[in-house]
């Protein structure tokens, strides 16, 4: 069995649904398990604290939780291109792990949801890898040969899943079936690479 942690962060909802979309693809996969997992916010004026349990919606991820995952989809609403300051503080704080390289060799993708159909979800996708780059993760994308991939006309990129969710936009069929693809592609990979022994 192996366990891939869906980590976002959202503030409108469009980017947790698309995190249990991504769980459901990797819940689809025989063999593999999903742990949905966010992040508190942040303040820029003072210590912010949080209960340990959210009022709503999944527990906050600690660093055990990404350490001990098979593989790992981070997802974030842009921000001016960028992933949101929340996930971006915990992602900061994975030193840790990195001196371990306790996330070298696992897989990892991306996703993200804008208000604005050029808002900028392909940067964002694009910084959000860098970090995973950093760790020695293995990235994974969304292969051209995905039908969803070539005939969407709102999200969705070779980078990851991406969701135009301006105007409360629903997530399209084409993005839904692309935020499944990712996690079962995740769940996969991590299920042939840990049946290789690879690390």
């Amino acid at each position: 069995m192996v366990e891939i942690l869906v980590l976002y962060y959202s503030r409108r909802g469009a980017t947790a649904e698309m995190a249990n979309l991504i769980a459901r693809g990797v819940e689809g996969t025989p063999g593999a398990c999903a742990k949905v997992r966010t992040v508190p916010d942040v303040s820029a004026v003072c210590e912010a604290t949080k209960d340990a349990i959210p009022e709503q919606g999944p527990p906050y991820v600690t660093l055990d939780d990404l350490k001990s995952c098979d593989g790992f989809a981070l997802g974030s609403p842009t921000h001016f291109g960028n992933m949101a300051a929340p996930l971006k503080y915990f992602i900061d704080n994975t030193s840790a792990l990195w001196f371990e390289g306790a996330l070298s060799g696992k897989p990892a993708g991306v996703f993200t949801a804008t208000s604005s159909m050029h808002g900028g979800h392909e940067t964002t996708l694009l910084s959000m890898m860098l970090p995973l780059l950093h760790h020695g993760m293995i990235v994974v994308g969304l292969p051209s040969r995905e039908t969803a991939l070539l005939e969407t006309t709102s999200g969705g990129t070779p980078y990851g899943p991406s969701h135009h969710s301006g105007d409360d936009n629903p997530i399209s069929e084409d993005e839904k079936a692309l935020c499944r693809v990712l996690g079962a592609r995740l769940a996969g990979i991590a299920l042939a690479l840990k049946d290789r022994g690879i690390k």
